[in-house]
């Protein structure tokens, strides 16, 4: 089964053909700035080789609690898609908008839709519920959901298999750093714990999204600030993390200017690696111990330095890096040193193979 991978991020559109074993027969990224995708230029895209596919595998942002694993799209299942975009409206109606554009080009073939929340209904009690009132978080199904499930779900599968471990038992810290980037705690293959709360906004600072920010700030610009709730959402999603400190969203020009003495990007390095390490070990207490850290995304699987200071600080972990190693890594490489009692690795971010896979698990023929 030829599958074609559908992955609405955060700044593109990643199409991906992938074969019966995996491997990659053709792929296509397309511009999304804002995870706006132009209609036009995703249906000229799904020519050929795309529209020999046997199915489509789309990654879906949210899926509440109602979708805890892959599902056909049918008519009922894209409204209800439709319906759960209230709880995430910077995200669900533009992965929806690309959905429908697949399958206006594609209209004979089965499509499938793979959620990024759906790793994370594991999260026990203590992880997932917010200390608020009881009668809000009834009415509105208020929540930590986390994020970024299909590439923690990858990693939770990878690591035994890159490293020969025994999933059993394993403790493992994924780190999906990209232009969005979240940190996932991992026992026995399931999550117990992340960073991304009810939005992809909380936890980590982000290429121009905040991460976690004081709500009682944000009540004050709200009261005091003469701004309107789009202002201070649009604020908070485009025009801050990295971006906002120092005016770039690119973490390799980040790390340029830093390096060239810049007072600005060598703040906003600091604070990203600042706020990265302090989830880093906060995903350790969740576990009760750390076997194995993993880096992917963008970067996390290119931005060596960035591995580097996150990790500088993680020793009482039993963290150490390989410095000549890590600076060498390329895809699905150990980078930690021979002597730390906590391995780690560069793993390459495999969300279409997630994807894949989940398609011809529901779609083989019984």
């Amino acid at each position: 089964m030829r599958v074609l991978v559908v992955n609405a991020g955060s700044s593109s559109v990643k199409l991906t053909l992938l074969d019966a074993g995996d491997e990659t027969l053709a792929e296509r990224e397309l511009a999304a700035p804002r995870a706006r995708a132009d209609p036009a230029e995703l249906k000229a895209a799904l020519a050929a080789p795309f529209s020999q596919a046997d199915a489509v595998g789309h990654r879906i942002v949210h899926g509440g609690e109602l979708f805890r694993e892959a599902v056909p799209i049918t008519a009922a299942v894209r409204r209800a898609l439709g319906e759960l975009s209230d709880l995430a409206p910077l995200h669900q109606h533009k992965s929806l908008a690309v959905l429908d554009a697949v399958s206006e080009a594609l209209p004979h073939t089965p499509a499938v839709a793979c959620f990024d929340t759906a790793f994370h209904l594991t999260l026990p009690p203590a992880a997932a519920t917010y200390a608020l009132p009881a009668a809000w978080r009834s009415k509105w199904g208020l929540r930590r959901y986390g994020f970024h499930g299909l590439s923690h779900a990858w990693v939770a599968s990878r690591v035994p298999e890159v490293l020969a471990l025994n999933a059993h038992g394993l403790r493992i810290i994924s780190c999906h750093l990209g232009a969005g980037a979240s940190v996932c705690a991992i026992a026995d293959g399931r999550s117990l714990d992340t960073t991304m709360g009810f939005t992809p906004l909380e936890g980590l600072v982000m290429a121009t999204r905040s991460g976690s920010v004081d709500p009682g700030l944000l009540l004050w610009l709200l009261d005091h600030g003469s701004l309107t709730t789009a202002q201070v959402a649009d604020g908070l999603e485009h025009d801050s993390g990295i971006k906002g400190l120092c005016g770039s969203p690119d973490m390799r020009e980040v790390i340029e200017r830093a390096a060239g003495g810049e007072t600005s990007a060598r703040l906003a390095l600091d604070v990203y690696v600042h706020r990265l390490r302090g989830a880093i070990a906060a995903m350790a207490a969740s576990l009760g111990g750390l076997d194995v850290l993993s880096f992917t995304g963008g970067v996390g699987e290119h931005a060596a330095h960035v591995r580097a200071l996150a990790t500088a600080g993680l020793s009482f972990l039993g963290v150490q890096l390989d410095q000549t190693r890590n600076a060498r890594a390329s895809a699905d490489t150990e980078i930690g040193a021979a002597e730390a009692p906590v391995r780690a690795l560069v793993l390459s971010s495999r969300e279409d193979i997630q994807i894949a896979r989940a398609v011809r698990a529901l779609l083989r023929p019984r």
